[in-house]
């Protein structure tokens, strides 16, 4: 069930009932704040195409893309069947405005291959990203939800090589270059902040056991970066905490500035069709 939950959308067998006391709007957006979270930082990766350090290491990064391509085609199908608005995964991801992501901030920012950043930058992010992806999926798992569940059941080995994948990286520039590990640490480190305050989409969700609230995964994430940084030997930027955000931001629809770039970049060919 799994594995067919990551790669095929439309012939599900597992329970796809609306769990009692749910608003169908509350699990439609929720699942587009975790499908978009997913699709963007896919898009952002593949900027890298083979300009990566080593030739085995795009094709990493590709393959760090599809994972997270499987987890936003289920997480937009599962918002679009229960918005009833006749649109599928290809619509939420091709058709839609940019104020309608409903992304997190941190995977819409230009870590790299562009100017805004570097390899260094981009394993950062992805760091930082993947392990509280990893802490939320794992919660998740516990979802009333059962399309919610199984999705992320079914993410959670993938989600942990990316977390170790980016983690040894970091650790190796730690060593070789750690100006510039630091320099990329820096860069995104204002943008997680965002990651531990629920939406009231997120905190609605997670009272009725379907989601999870985002402040619960907090000690996790800074536990995995303690315990890298400490092997990487790079400080942990100040304050140690994440910082404050105050709303709104990408859950809200408010981004970056150059999302809607990115969002032409990622719809062009469909539109062009």
């Amino acid at each position: 069930m799994q594995r067919w939950v990551l790669g095929a959308p439309t012939m599900s067998t597992v329970d796809r009932s609306v769990p009692g006391g749910v608003l169908l709007a509350d699990l439609a957006q929720y699942c587009t704040m975790l499908g978009d979270d997913a699709l963007v930082l896919a898009h952002r990766l593949s900027e890298w195409g083979v300009r990566a350090l080593e030739l085995e290491e795009s094709a990493a990064l590709g393959g760090i893309a599809l994972d997270l391509l499987g987890q936003a085609r289920i997480l937009l199908h599962r918002a679009g069947e229960v918005e009833g608005a006749g649109r599928d995964e290809d619509r939420l991801a091709y058709f839609r405005p940019p104020e309608e992501f409903r992304n997190v901030r941190l995977v819409e920012i230009d870590c790299g291959p562009g100017p805004g950043g570097d390899f260094p930058t981009t394993m950062a992010r992805l760091l930082l990203f993947a392990a509280w992806r990893y802490a939320l999926f794992e919660r998740l798992t516990q979802s009333r939800d059962a399309v919610l569940a199984a999705v992320a059941a079914g993410s959670l080995n993938r989600l942990a090589r990316h977390r170790d994948h980016a983690a040894q990286w970091v650790i190796r520039f730690g060593s070789e270059s750690p100006r510039r590990m630091e320099a990329g640490i820096q860069r995104v480190w204002p943008l997680t902040a965002e990651l531990f305050v629920p939406h009231p989409v997120e905190a609605r969700m997670a009272d009725l056991g379907c989601g999870v609230d985002p402040v619960q995964v907090r000690d996790d994430v800074s536990g995995v970066l303690d315990e890298v940084f400490s092997v990487a030997r790079l400080q942990r930027p100040r304050p140690a905490d994440f910082g404050g955000f105050r709303r709104p931001g990408g859950r809200d629809g408010v981004h970056t500035g150059g999302f809607e770039f990115l969002v032409a970049d990622l719809q062009y060919l469909a539109r062009a069709g």
